[in-house]
C-alpha cells in the first residue's frame, strides 16, 4: 500500500469520515486526486453492528466515494491514545502513505474518542516530519493538516462546496446500515438511529453552504494561515 497520496483522511470509527468529509472526499476523487482513508478502530463498542459488519460497510462506502483504499489500524475502541504505541504507529502510517494533505477530526467533539484521535493524530502529523523521531522510517512533512467536524462544529477557516457530490455523501453514509438503520433482532435505538442525527449533519452542511452562497458545503479548520497572492485571486 506504499504510495503517494494527495489526501489522507483519518476517522476514529467507520462512518465518522463520511459524516464530516464525505462530500469533500468524493469531490477530490472525482477530480482525479488520489485519496486514502484510514479508520482507527473497528468500532467494537458500538451499540449496534459487529466489527465484521462495519468493515464490510466501510469498504462499500470507500468504493462509492472513489478512494484508492481504506485501512483500519485496529486500535481499541474507547481507548484511542491510551497505548503508547499509537503515536509511533500513526507516524509510521503517515510516512508510509506520503500524503500532501491530512484531514483529521476537529479537537472539540462530544465523543471522547474523537477528541483523543485529534490529539494523537495532530502530534503524529508533526512528529512525522522530525527525522530523529523513530528514525527507522524516513521523515515526511505533510503540506497541510486540516480538521473536519463530526458531531459538533465551530467557525470554519474555509468551506468546501460539495453541492455536486452531496448525493454521493448521502449514499456513502447509507452504507453504514448497522449504525443508522440496524435490522438485527437485538438492535437498540441510539443517537445515530434517530432521523434527527441525519438532520444534524445536513443542517450543518446546509448552513455552511448558505453562508458561502451554495447549497451544501463542509467546514474545514486549519491552524496556520492560508497564503493568497493578493486580494483578487
Amino acid at each position: 500500500m506504499t504510495s503517494e497520496l494527495d489526501l489522507l483522511v483519518f476517522g476514529p470509527h467507520a462512518d465518522d469520515l463520511e459524516i464530516g468529509l464525505g462530500g469533500t472526499i468524493a469531490k477530490h476523487t472525482a477530480r482525479g486526486h488520489r485519496v486514502g482513508l484510514c479508520d482507527l478502530t473497528r468500532g467494537e463498542l458500538a451499540t449496534n453492528g459487529t466489527p465484521e459488519q462495519r468493515l464490510v460497510e466501510a469498504e462499500e462506502a470507500r468504493r462509492l466515494l472513489g478512494a484508492a483504499w481504506r485501512e483500519n489500524l485496529g486500535w481499541p475502541d474507547g481507548r484511542i491514545g491510551a497505548d503508547p504505541s499509537h503515536l509511533p504507529d500513526a507516524v509510521a502510517f503517515i510516512r508510509r502513505c506520503l500524503p500532501r494533505t491530512i484531514a483529521i477530526p476537529y479537537w472539540h467533539d462530544r465523543h471522547p474518542d474523537h477528541e483523543a484521535a485529534s490529539r494523537v493524530l495532530t502530534e503524529a502529523a508533526f512528529k512525522s516530519g522530525l527525522r530523529r523521531y523513530e528514525p527507522a522510517t524516513e521523515a515526511w512533512r505533510p503540506e497541510r493538516v486540516c480538521y473536519y467536524f463530526i458531531n459538533d462544529d465551530a467557525e470554519p477557516s474555509f468551506v468546501v462546496d460539495v453541492t455536486a457530490h452531496y448525493d454521493t455523501k448521502r449514499r456513502a453514509l447509507a452504507c453504514h446500515g448497522s449504525q443508522f438503520r440496524p435490522s438485527a433482532g437485538d438492535a437498540a435505538p441510539t443517537r445515530l438511529t434517530s432521523p434527527r442525527f441525519q438532520q444534524l449533519i445536513e443542517s450543518r452542511d446546509a448552513r455552511f453552504g448558505a453562508r458561502a452562497g451554495v447549497a451544501w458545503a463542509e467546514g474545514i479548520v486549519v491552524k496556520t494561515p492560508i497564503l493568497r497572492e493578493d486580494l483578487l485571486a
